[in-house]
């Protein structure tokens, strides 16, 4: 990396957990182990960097799988210890905001941060980099984590978010074109789904005004899907289920992040996260969030996750003196960090 952004970057997608529904942690530890020298050498041509251009070593050591974290952490520590250079281990959803000011130079605090993974929902106020608030979060299921259990029960492929989206994309055009219109994207309202943890009468102090869940409206989906498998209709009503589904997150992630908009006086939105992809959710937000709001949002390169938004936060931490020891571990759970 450099001041301006991005010099080198290789993406490595781990197709094989397709076939499984899901990530099979042994599985993408091999695969971490097998791709990361070759990864390494990619970005570093690309960036047409050598070795001795290299001054500090950032790696995400939380939170995830810790086989897959454990590969990335031990060669981090070794490549670091051989060259003599500092190592900086990167929480992964911090790496996240710092993705999407790679390419928004505007995406820099204060902000509203909004986190969107398959294993994180967070609602964050960011007064400095590396100082945190943490408004609000899923007390279950991760958005992503809904998106892909809905999709597999629904009989899409994996990973279910892309899909999910795609069978709402579907929907829409169908129904506009059958009212004789255009098809432009998201036409729910078929199917009545809950809004979990979303009511007019939350009050701000209230523990549910900034958190979410997502586990009942997952079971919601299951429980209307069933009975449209019992009524032989399930695989025509796919499309129109998919795409309410898609709209009751969005709604409970929307009005969550404009609530936090309204109550800090904060209008700078900054959204992170594989979910971040999903073009409904950006659109969604910048309806609820009107005028009133400026949202930035990562391109879908940097909305999965990347080691350039993990070097991003490195790069920050290294300058400020922040060192982690060679004794640095993988954690699963990992703590943000500065949060106050």
């Amino acid at each position: 990396m450099d001041g301006s952004g991005i010099r080198g970057l290789a993406i490595a997608s781990q197709d094989a957990h397709a076939a499984f529904g899901g990530v099979v942690p042994e599985i993408a530890a091999r695969e971490h182990l097998r791709s990361l020298d070759a990864m390494v050498r990619h970005a570093m041509r690309e960036a047409d960097v050598d070795h001795a251009d290299i001054t500090g070593v950032g790696v995400t050591a939380g939170p995830g799988l810790v086989g897959a974290l454990l590969a990335g952490v031990n060669w981090a520590k070794a490549y670091a210890f051989a060259r003599g250079l500092p190592l900086l281990g990167v929480h992964h959803m911090e790496g996240h905001l710092f993705g999407t000011a790679l390419e928004h130079e505007d995406a820099h605090p204060p902000f509203i941060g909004l986190l969107v993974s398959g294993g994180h929902t967070l609602l964050l106020e960011a007064r400095a980099w590396g100082r945190y608030r943490l408004l609000g979060g899923t007390r279950d299921d991760a958005a992503g984590e809904a998106f892909d259990k809905v999709a597999r029960r629904l009989g899409l492929p994996y990973p279910g978010g892309p899909q999910i989206q795609r069978a709402a994309e579907r929907s829409a055009v169908a129904r506009s074109a059958a009212a004789g219109g255009q098809g432009a994207g998201g036409a729910p309202g078929r199917f009545r789904l809950p809004r979990p943890m979303l009511s007019r009468r939350d009050v701000r102090g209230d523990p549910a005004y900034y958190d979410m869940s997502f586990s009942g409206l997952k079971t919601a989906v299951a429980r209307v899907a069933e009975q449209l498998e019992a009524e032989g209709a399930l695989v025509e009503a796919v499309d129109d289920l998919a795409a309410d589904f898609q709209e009751a997150v969005v709604d409970v992630l929307a009005e969550k992040t404009r609530r936090a908009v309204e109550q800090t006086g904060c209008r700078r939105v900054v959204l992170g996260g594989g979910v971040a992809r999903n073009s409904r959710l950006r659109e969604g937000l910048a309806e609820r969030l009107g005028s009133s709001g400026e949202l930035y949002a990562p391109s879908p390169r940097l909305a999965t996750d990347n080691a350039a938004m993990i070097a991003a936060a490195a790069r920050f931490r290294l300058a400020r003196g922040e060192r982690s020891p060679w004794s640095l571990n993988a954690e699963a759970a990992l703590a943000f960090p500065g949060l106050a």
